[in-house]
């Protein structure tokens, strides 16, 4: 049996989700970098095993079945369950352009990672995270999903109004309340978190805020007691509205 509890990051390999596993790494967390590529992934691995992290490449397309089916079979067989799912794969494709500008396809291309994928990845690794006595599930959404803030004139997110991206983050939240609830008899938990406007390549490092800074809240929602919330939607502060 492993002692140390298992991480699976979409995405994991850069960014905030490679801030995550470094950090849940540091704790003693044994991270799966859940990749596209595997040789990026490999790469990812490779920096972790310098701090002295446990970690393994998952190669992982959230946006193919077939490979997140294969995803599940490989931790089944070598772990027989998952601690940790953190859904942090995500693309921003349309950039700054209004939403009667927005091609259709793009808004299918986006919700097909941030959405459907999140969706089949989670439903995937449920029966694995059924199996550990304290399942977890973060998912990566943002205050540009929040409906409230959307709608607020004073708020930072108001001025950014990108149809595909802020409403699949939307859509992110609908699925973190409607899993949340299906899962509210077991000791599973899930939640969205939002990292703030953090430097990335999803944003060509625009971002004002560092991924240690996006990463802390991720981890914190990751690692929450018994007692702890599910079917929320928190940042740094506290509670982010819907």
């Amino acid at each position: 049996m492993y002692k140390s509890k298992i991480v699976l990051i979409t995405g994991g390999n850069k960014g905030i989700g490679f801030e995550t596993a470094r950090q849940l790494g540091n704790m003693g967390y044994e991270i799966l970098i859940g990749a596209r590529s595997e040789k990026k992934g490999h790469e990812a691995v490779t920096l972790l095993e310098t701090e002295k992290i446990k970690a393994k490449t998952v190669v992982l397309d959230v946006t193919n079945t077939s490979s997140v089916l294969s995803a599940v079979e490989w931790i089944k067989e070598e772990y027989g369950l998952l601690d940790i799912l953190i859904n942090n794969a995500g693309v921003f494709l349309e950039g700054d352009i209004p939403p009667s500008e927005l091609e259709l396809s793009v808004l299918k291309s986006t919700y097909e990672t941030n959405v459907f994928g999140v969706f089949s990845t989670t439903k995937a690794m449920l029966p694995l995270l059924r199996n550990s006595s304290s399942g977890r599930i973060v998912n990566l959404s943002s205050g540009l999903g929040s409906l409230t803030l959307n709608s607020d004139p004073t708020s930072e997110f108001y001025n950014v109004n990108s149809l595909a991206y802020n409403s699949s983050k939307t859509a992110v939240n609908a699925l973190t309340v409607f899993f949340a609830k299906e899962l509210s008899d077991s000791p599973v938990k899930i939640n969205s978190v939002c990292p703030g406007f953090t430097a990335t390549d999803l944003n060509g490092n625009s971002g004002y805020r560092s991924v240690e800074q996006a990463a802390s809240i991720v981890v914190k929602l990751a690692t929450i007691n018994s007692d702890g919330p599910t079917g929320g939607f928190f940042d740094d502060h506290g509670v982010v509205p819907w």
